[in-house]
């Protein structure tokens, strides 16, 4: 791995002239995830997941994006930045990339309310730089046998294995969907993407009371292998 905000000039010049130079940008998010867990959360665990894949496999690891669109979290503390920015960020990291001879770049996504920024992300930049480059926009959570929560279980056992910056004593259940219909999930899920406090009320979707250090190493390494068999699939085919 190669982590480029610790190098230096001369040495970053001299291993972008192997074409086969692999990028990762990571991107996240600032917003509430319950009285428990920091408002970075989003921006830390993708960072992990990042650089865990970036050491795994060789591959050059980008600064993270930290700010995200979450606008959905209001009144809820949030730093929000719009759809089109991100979107912009992204194509502007992706060219300059491309400048510097690097032209296979995954962006590994860890925050929900980027999806529609990230969408089709690829197939726009392949057509600005005309065919130059190859993007793959990943989410990490596809990469888990885990269903989706902010907050809750699987988030805060994921913390727990990567940061001393969580305050169990303060963790509560938020909003439990175990008895909920498909329908009824559905319904509260577009809820929460345009409101998640009226969601959730308490702004947690899922139970974090039980999360623990040893089953968030046990999804941190899930995802990673999963996430790092997708990565060299793609590789390896050399498309979507």
């Amino acid at each position: 791995m190669t982590d480029i905000k610790t190098q230096f000039d001369p040495i970053l010049r001299k291993l972008v002239k192997n074409k086969k130079t692999i990028a990762v940008i990571p991107v996240g998010s600032i917003e509430q995830h319950g009285p428990h867990l920091p408002i970075s959360t989003d921006s830390d665990i993708v960072s992990e997941v990042a650089k865990k894949i970036s050491e795994k496999n060789g591959y050059f690891l980008l600064p993270t994006i930290t700010y995200g669109i979450s606008f959905e979290h209001a009144p809820f503390f949030n730093l929000s930045i719009r759809e089109s920015t991100l979107r912009a960020i992204l194509i502007d990291l992706c060219t300059s990339l491309v400048k510097n001879n690097i032209k296979t770049i995954f962006i590994i996504n860890g925050h929900h309310g980027n999806l529609k920024s990230i969408k089709n992300i690829d197939v726009k930049i392949k057509k600005i730089l005309k065919n130059k480059v190859k993007v793959y926009p990943l989410s990490y959570w596809h990469f888990m046998d885990r269903d989706f929560d902010h907050a809750g279980f699987v988030e805060t056992s994921l913390m727990l294995a990567i940061s001393k910056n969580v305050k169990m004593k303060l963790a509560k259940k938020g909003l439990i969907t175990d008895k909920m219909t498909k329908q009824e999930i559905i319904k509260i899920g577009k809820l929460s993407n345009q409101s998640f406090p009226k969601a959730t009320k308490n702004g947690i979707w899922g139970d974090p009371t039980k999360a623990t250090k040893k089953d968030g190493n046990k999804i941190l390494n899930e995802i990673i292998e999963n996430l790092s068999k997708k990565c060299q699939t793609y590789l390896t085919e050399g498309r979507l």
